[in-house]
């Protein structure tokens, strides 16, 4: 009887370290970009250089420019990071939920969870310094403004698409994100006026401003001015 028995497999070779450049890369890259806000954040945007980045991480100013186009894209990469955590948050809201109501609850569960979104990249103390430096810097402010109006028109444009709409011919979507943007705006630079820079500081703020936009728009102020004879 003849033995039909299959031979045995040849061995698997050990597969090569499956993207180990690639997490060499974000490694260098994060670090870069800690020892940039570290030293944004202890000398100033503007007194800062990028051989004083590269020379704490031990790299070339050619490394720099390899994950970096400047100081500013380094300045906000963790404030993308935060936008988009933001962004992320107001999809996952339910959609029984109002425009409003949604960002709302957005924005108050994304400074719940900002630590545990920034904690493989940066500590969230060291992220709220630099998203201090930014409100107080005029050149950084000039930038964190422009890139507010392109936030609001993204975030437009998923509430119009949350509420079925068009948005080019329902200025309801724009609207309201105006007004969601501009109290972010004021909480924003209240915060970094204050002594108290912590997350907890700045939902609180957060939440309590949010709260002011129904009142404020849909009462007086004042009592009207008595009429004269009355």
């Amino acid at each position: 009887m003849t033995d039909e028995r299959r031979p045995a497999a040849a061995p698997v070779p050990p597969a090569p370290a499956a993207g180990l450049r690639e997490r060499k890369k974000r490694r260098t890259r994060d670090a870069l970009l800690r020892a940039a806000l570290l030293l944004f954040v202890s000398r100033g945007y503007e007194r800062t250089t990028v051989d004083e980045i590269t020379d704490a991480v031990h790299v070339s100013q050619r490394t720099f420019f390899r994950y970096f186009s400047n100081k500013e894209e380094v300045a906000f990469a963790v404030q993308d990071l935060v936008e988009s955590h933001f962004v992320a948050e107001l999809r996952a809201r339910p959609p029984a939920e109002g425009p409003f109501e949604a960002m709302r609850a957005a924005v108050l569960a994304a400074w719940d969870t900002i630590e545990e979104a920034l904690s493989e990249l940066v500590p969230v103390d060291l992220y709220m310094r630099s998203y201090r430096l930014i409100e107080s810097t005029p050149a950084l402010l000039a930038v964190h403004l422009r890139r507010s109006t392109e936030l609001e028109e993204r975030i437009s444009r998923l509430i119009a698409e949350r509420e079925g709409l068009d948005l080019d011919a329902d200025p309801r979507p724009r609207v309201a994100v105006a007004a969601f943007s501009g109290v972010m705006r004021v909480t924003g630079r209240l915060w970094g006026q204050g002594e108290d820079t912590s997350v907890a500081a700045i939902r609180r703020m957060t939440e309590a401003y949010l709260d002011q936009i129904g009142p404020a728009l849909a009462t007086h102020w004042r009592d009207p001015p008595a009429v004269d004879g009355s």
